[in-house]
């Protein structure tokens, strides 16, 4: 009986199996004949939205003269398709108190913002310190920010007295399942709770917005907050730009070269797959330059295993960039 009895349960458990694998293929079936059947709209559409996301212009909010992208979409568009590579300032909302990794905004070199609204692949709109000149409208928001402040201090508070009692009555609980203790103590904190608890502010959390309000303006408010490009363009700034856009112009991936005292590093593809190879200093076309600080960043490129790029644009726009590398190669 005992054998007949093990091998019925082993035969259900079989046939168990098999009805469950059977339903398993029967809703993978309908399951790829469903999505077959989607596919040609569902593409269609997702073909559409992502041809509308690259042809919508990048929105570069310039504060002060810096210019910060805040949408994640324009981060990636503008690191997937026009290789602008910026550098993020921003502190992430889960971890604001480091800087190992940082978050939105992407700050912007100038040549970067300015390729971009050349190019008419973006638009400038004013930061939030001019969106609003009336001192009243300013009052008005800020004490409705103090009140939300208020009413979540007051429910966190509420939230927190809330815990703590829980807390206690459970300690209490397992005070009185032990004969040996007792919970008097605990019973006369829990009734005096609720008049000698108190939240301090400094305990409040307060939500760090990763993105920001009012992004997503349609055409016509995009004109009225259109900012003007207040960087001053002097000979400098411009042989830096020409400079910039003959390289981009190129592939070349662009980032800022101040930590190694040049202009730019200058990397073969993505930042995040190749080492710079170059590092770009950009000089008008007719400055003069002692040779010591030529030996100065030869030996600079040497150290960092880089070549330095002597970057000079020519008098006329259609002659473009005339290049000159230098290598240390020691003193004779």
């Amino acid at each position: 009986m005992e054998l007949e009895t093990e091998a019925d349960g082993k035969l259900e458990a079989e046939v168990q199996t098999e009805t469950i694998m059977a339903l398993e293929r029967e809703v993978k079936t309908q399951t790829e004949g469903e999505s077959v059947e989607r596919d040609p709209e569902s593409d269609t559409r997702t073909g559409e939205v992502k041809r509308e996301r690259e042809t919508e212009p990048v929105l570069v909010c310039v504060s002060g003269s810096t210019p910060l992208l805040w949408r994640s979409a324009d981060l990636r568009l503008v690191r997937e398709r026009m290789g602008i590579v910026g550098t993020l300032v921003g502190s992430l909302a889960r971890q604001p108190r480091q800087n190992c990794r940082l978050g939105r905004p992407l700050q912007l070199l100038l040549e970067e913002a300015r390729l971009l609204k050349d190019t008419g692949r973006a638009v400038l709109v004013k930061g939030a310190e001019s969106e609003c000149d009336d001192d009243r409208v300013n009052v008005e928001v800020e004490e409705s920010y103090t009140k939300h402040l208020q009413h979540s201090y007051e429910e966190q508070g509420r939230l927190a007295l809330e815990e703590k009692k829980r807390v206690l009555q459970r300690v209490m609980t397992e005070r009185f399942r032990d004969e040996a203790l007792t919970d008097q103590p605990i019973r006369e904190r829990l009734s005096s709770l609720k008049s000698s608890f108190s939240f301090p502010r400094s305990a409040m959390m307060v939500q760090l917005c990763t993105a920001r309000a009012r992004l997503g303006y349609a055409p016509d408010e995009r004109d009225w907050l259109a900012a003007d490009w207040t960087l001053p363009r002097d000979n400098k700034q411009e042989v830096r730009y020409r400079v910039y856009q003959d390289l981009r112009q190129q592939g070349y991936y662009i980032t800022s070269a101040g930590k190694f005292g040049g202009d730019y590093l200058i990397y073969p593809g993505d930042p995040l797959r190749f080492h710079a190879h170059f590092i770009a200093v950009c000089v008008p076309i007719k400055s003069e330059s002692p040779i010591s600080d030529f030996l100065c960043l030869a030996r600079l490129g040497a150290n960092v295993k880089k070549t330095i790029l002597l970057c000079s644009p020519s008098e006329t726009e259609s002659e473009g960039v005339i290049y000159t590398s230098i290598q240390w190669s020691g003193m004779v």
